[in-house]
């Protein structure tokens, strides 16, 4: 988990910084990077889904004495929520015009959504972990990784694993690609690298 929640730290910080670079009027350039916060914050939506459905009630069942907690836990998702809400009702408008006063609007609350994640996977890495790691079984933790690879399109799964890859360790990117069935493996060598290399230059540009 605590590799997951680098990438959504990283993607996090970068966000802000792909949109305040965009041009006013550059409705080309604006739809790219709302595309891009699209996809963070789906994302995003789809690991907290997965720790609402396999994690919380576990611990609910199992460590009746940490209840305060996890209820700390779910009400940091809801304000999460709320901050992903305001992002997704903003990139319709700065699609449409580009506007500077629609940008700023948008990186407002990018920042905004910085804050309330950044004590979320805070909190979560330093109380909640140890919790899973007494409270859930190997196949109940397996669970919550098999399910939201899974769920990724066929056609993102190497932009999927470059974004996880990327900051990791030597020893890290070796426990995932083993997570990886063989042809999969193959295929990140042969064209997935490149292809997320493409995908960062494309977005990031001089700001990565």
């Amino acid at each position: 988990m605590v590799i997951i929640h680098r990438v959504f730290r990283r993607e996090a910080a970068i966000l802000p910084r792909l949109a305040d670079a965009v041009r006013t009027g550059d409705t080309v350039r604006a739809a790219r990077i709302a595309d891009a916060v699209r996809e963070y914050t789906g994302g995003l939506h789809h690991h907290h889904q997965l720790e609402d459905e396999l994690i919380w009630p576990k611990l609910y069942q199992r460590a009746r004495l940490y209840d305060d907690l996890v209820e700390r836990m779910e009400t940091q998702h809801k304000l999460l929520d709320g901050t992903l809400t305001v992002i997704g009702g903003i990139l319709p408008r700065w699609e449409a015009g580009a506007a500077a006063h629609v940008r700023a609007a948008l990186v407002e609350a990018l920042h905004d959504h910085i804050c309330v994640l950044t004590e979320h996977l805070d909190d979560e890495e330093a109380q909640i972990l140890p919790l899973i790691a007494d409270h859930l079984t190997v196949d109940e933790w397996d669970e919550v990784g098999r399910r939201g690879l899974e769920t990724i399109p066929k056609s993102k799964v190497m932009l999927a694993l470059g974004a996880i890859l990327e900051d990791a360790t030597p020893e890290e990117q070796r426990y995932f690609l083993g997570k990886v069935p063989a042809p999969g493996r193959v295929l990140w060598q042969l064209v997935g690298r490149r292809q997320y290399r493409r995908y960062v230059d494309e977005l990031r540009g001089a700001t990565s």
